[in-house]
């Protein structure tokens, strides 16, 4: 089991959750910014560890070597994870996944061949590993999952005109990507990204459910 920290919303019998997924040689304190910043007085919080230790941080694949069995192994962790969740009534429907880089790999990869349908899906500054593979791989719930891909367009890590394309070949196989592109390097544009981060998580939170 991933290990992970829960951070509770100020809404103390809401069951809506964001699951935090870092970056390369990153981890949980990492992120320990983002709940105050994103201020959803409703959302949970399950920040996770990636399984590898790398530098002083984490990993969710080996860079260096072929990266396929260590993606594979750690989307079946986070399927455990999400699984998890569900069985201590953290609904899958009232979960989001938000990752950063090789996080951003992962929730791609999760959320694609996961098979119950998640609140939405973030993904910042990464890219999608072989996306032929995982097109052959979608999860009967696949098109219905929501997705905002957001990248910076001074990358120097992950060039943007080569994950562009890779969002454009995941939005005409029928997954609804909704692609953001920032003034940025490899980070996180302040709050001018967060804000976008924020409208998408709203637009599937329990206001809207309401509503609709």
């Amino acid at each position: 089991m991933l290990d992970s920290l829960m951070v509770q919303s100020s809404e103390k019998d809401s069951r809506w959750t964001m699951v935090v997924m870092h970056g390369l040689g990153d981890s949980i304190a990492g992120y320990r910014w983002l709940p105050p910043a994103l201020d959803l007085p409703w959302l949970n919080f399950h920040m996770v560890n990636a399984p590898d230790h790398y530098f002083g941080g984490y990993s969710w694949y080996d860079i260096a070597e072929t990266p396929g069995p260590g993606i594979e192994r750690s989307r079946g962790l986070v399927f455990e994870f999400l699984d998890d969740l569900q069985a201590k009534g953290w609904p899958t429907e009232q979960t989001f996944l938000l990752g950063f880089s090789q996080g951003c790999l992962m929730t791609i990869e999760v959320a694609c061949q996961y098979p119950r349908k998640l609140a939405g899906c973030v993904g910042i500054s990464g890219y999608v590993h072989e996306p032929d593979r995982l097109l052959s791989r979608l999860s009967p719930v696949a098109a219905q999952q929501r997705f905002l891909i957001t990248h910076g367009d001074a990358d120097p890590l992950i060039p943007i005109g080569a994950v562009r394309g890779q969002m454009e070949k995941l939005g005409a196989a029928g997954l609804k990507i909704t692609w953001r592109e920032f003034a940025k390097d490899h980070t996180i544009a302040g709050e001018e990204e967060l804000a976008v981060i924020r409208e998408f998580v709203v637009a599937s939170g329990p206001r809207a459910s309401a509503v609709r």
